[in-house]
């Protein structure tokens, strides 16, 4: 009859399942990522950075609709944005040199809504309580349209914002807000850098303009919301050129 030694059995037992442990875990770590940053990414991250570029600006372009806010820097005036955008207009607020105003387009037709001080120190102080919190028309000929209309307009302000200038150039992986990113430079960032989502679509998700012209996050993509003509009794026609055009 041969002698079983159960003590050397178990212990030969658990050596083999902490090794089992060790390879499984192993095998884990580079499922997840390891020593691959894009593991598990959506694989954008391992192409040169004009074809980055090209990606995110073709998923920019698709996209259904895009919330963007931050900083923009334009003929020497900086505007605060906090915008939502669509192929059909756009809603949101617009800050620059202390006052607040928003922003609403349905297709050509543009409102500017804003309080009875901004109406005031644009020039017609004689109309700022009939314009206070109204959404008044801006007449397609007005330099006021021509300004701010671009801001609502997705196709546009993409159109000039998602292009980086000078020699393109990966900068490495990054995260923002949580999501993780490949970030491409022009000209080592004096042309601008941007960060591109490694997760799903390759959407661009934050900008920093090339010469200090702003900053701006793009978030919410393909989110639709709604943007029709306010009512009646919301609006005003001013019916001429606006004050401080």
């Amino acid at each position: 009859m041969i002698a079983i030694d159960h003590g050397r059995t178990r212990r030969t037992t658990l050596v083999a399942t902490i090794c089992a442990l060790a390879v499984a875990g192993a095998a884990l770590l580079t499922g997840c990522g390891g020593d691959d940053p894009d593991a598990g990414t959506n694989g954008v991250g391992k192409l040169p950075p004009d074809r980055i570029q090209a990606k995110t600006r073709a998923a920019a372009d698709t996209a259904r609709a895009v919330r963007l806010s931050g900083t923009v820097v334009t003929s020497g005036l900086t505007y605060t944005l906090d915008m939502r955008l669509k192929s059909g207009g756009g809603t949101g607020s617009v800050t620059s040199k202390g006052g607040t105003f928003r922003l609403l387009r349905v297709g050509k037709q543009l409102y500017l809504k804003a309080d009875a001080d901004f109406w005031h120190h644009s020039g017609d102080t004689s109309a700022a309580g009939k314009l206070d919190d109204k959404y008044v028309k801006v007449p397609q000929g007005d330099p006021a349209y021509r300004k701010f209309s671009g801001f609502t307009d997705k196709d546009v302000l993409l159109g000039g914002l998602l292009t980086l200038h000078g020699k393109l150039a990966a900068a490495g992986h990054h995260d923002q807000a949580g999501t993780r990113t490949i970030r491409i430079t022009g000209d080592n960032g004096s042309g601008g850098t941007l960060d591109v989502s490694l997760d799903g679509t390759p959407y661009p998700l934050r900008l920093v303009r090339a010469g200090s012209a702003g900053t701006l996050t793009f978030s919410d993509w393909g989110k639709d919301f709604p943007a029709a003509e306010p009512a009646k009794s919301e609006t005003v026609d001013y019916g001429r050129q606006l004050p401080g055009s």
